[in-house]
């Protein structure tokens, strides 16, 4: 498939909520590749974050979601 082809197809937008699961968690981030926020399932909102995800986010911007002084800033 050709560029133009791929510019002549019609794209539905779906925003995040329309694409994330019921227990999938999402990151938001800027044109740099800053972590704006994370996309918590709603019946996880109370809970700790998953390891997998929570070591993804130690390696790559040095932020441990499940510590106090993170909480309400990037949930």
């Amino acid at each position: 498939m050709s560029k133009d082809d791929i510019d002549d197809i019609e794209h539905e937008y779906l925003g995040l909520e329309d694409n994330l699961g019921e227990t999938d968690y999402g990151f938001i981030l800027d044109k740099d590749g800053h972590l704006k926020g994370i996309w918590i399932p709603v019946e996880q909102e109370d809970k700790d974050v998953p390891e997998a995800i929570v070591q993804l986010l130690k390696e790559k911007w040095g932020i441990d979601p499940n510590q106090p002084e993170y909480y309400g800033t990037i949930h």
